[in-house]
C-alpha cells in the first residue's frame, strides 16, 4: 500500500474489528458495529478516477455497501491535489486533504503544561468524559444519534486498549478531562496517534504538545514504536504544535465524502 495515512488507518480498524475485503482496484472496509461511521465504513481505490468514472464509483459503493446513507472513498495516493477530486466535489462530495505526519523522537514543547494531569485512562469515568470531550469538540450536534455513533466509536477504542494493541491518555485538570488521545501499534515499529483532541474552552495552553510528548515517550518505550504517525489538517493550526515536538510532514492523505450528518 502506498499511503502511510490509509495504512494504519486499515490497520487499526482490523485490530478494532472492522472487515477489509481487497477486491484488486479497490477495498472495502466494513464496521458493522458502527455502521454509521464514515471512515470505517468507505471504499479504498488504488487511483484516482477520471471524471467520466466518478459515477460508476458512486454506483459500485452503493452495491458494496447497500444500506450505508452516506459516500465515502479514499485514495491509496500520495501525489494527486484537491483539483485532481473536482469531479467528486461536482457530485457534492466534501473533499479533504490531510498531513501524515512522521517522528521517529518527540521533545517536550518550549513551553509545556504544568496545570494539568497526564495519564493513562484508568476508569469508567475516564472513557464517559472521553465521549462528552469528543462531542464538544465536533461542533454542537447533540443528537441522540451522534452521541452513539460517538459512543461506539469509544467501545471500539476500549477494545483496541483491551486487546494491548495501545492505550487512551488524556490531560486532566481538577479531574476533569480537557484532552485527550490514543497511540496504538499499527504493525511491528510503527504506531498510530488517534482521537487527537483538546477541548475549546482550553486551547492554546500548551495542553496538546505536552500531552502528545507524553504519549510518544509510552509508544517508543512500551510499544516498542521506530516511528510514530499522526495525521492533521495542514490548515489548522494544531499542526503546528505537533511540528514543534519533532513531527514532520510526509505525504498528503486524500479522500471524500457525502452523508446526510457531518463526521
Amino acid at each position: 500500500m502506498t499511503s502511510l495515512g490509509f495504512r494504519t488507518d486499515l490497520a487499526l480498524l482490523k485490530r478494532a474489528g472492522s472487515t477489509i475485503e481487497d477486491r484488486g482496484d479497490h477495498i472495502v472496509v466494513l464496521s458493522p458495529d458502527n455502521p454509521s461511521f464514515y471512515w470505517g465504513n468507505f471504499l479504498l481505490l488504488d487511483h484516482v478516477p477520471g471524471a467520466d468514472r466518478v459515477e460508476e464509483w458512486l454506483e459500485r459503493f452503493e452495491t458494496a455497501l447497500p444500506d450505508a446513507d452516506h459516500r465515502a472513498f479514499g485514495f491509496d495516493v500520495t501525489q494527486a491535489t484537491v483539483d485532481d477530486l473536482s469531479a467528486f466535489a461536482e457530485r457534492g462530495l466534501e473533499v479533504e486533504v490531510s498531513t501524515v505526519m512522521t517522528a521517529s523522537r518527540v521533545h517536550p514543547p518550549a513551553r509545556p503544561n504544568r496545570e494539568a494531569i497526564y495519564r493513562a485512562f484508568a476508569s469508567e469515568s475516564d472513557w464517559s468524559q472521553s465521549v462528552d470531550l469528543q462531542i464538544s469538540c465536533h461542533g454542537s450536534d447533540e443528537s441522540v444519534g451522534h452521541r452513539e455513533f460517538v459512543t461506539r466509536r469509544g467501545a471500539s477504542n476500549r477494545a483496541l486498549v483491551a486487546g494491548g494493541h495501545g492505550q487512551w491518555f488524556g490531560a486532566f485538570i481538577d479531574d476533569v478531562l480537557v484532552a485527550q488521545m490514543g497511540l496504538v501499534s499499527a504493525e511491528p515499529g510503527l504506531a498510530r496517534f488517534q482521537s487527537v483532541e483538546t477541548h475549546p474552552d482550553h486551547r492554546g495552553r500548551g495542553l496538546a504538545g505536552t500531552l502528545a510528548h507524553y504519549v510518544g515517550g509510552y509508544g517508543f518505550d512500551e510499544l516498542g514504536a521506530q516511528t510514530l504517525v499522526l495525521v492533521a489538517d495542514p490548515d489548522y493550526l494544531a499542526i503546528r504544535i505537533y511540528r514543534a515536538i519533532g513531527f514532520t510532514d510526509g505525504e498528503s492523505q486524500l479522500q471524500v465524502e457525502r452523508g446526510p450528518n457531518p463526521r
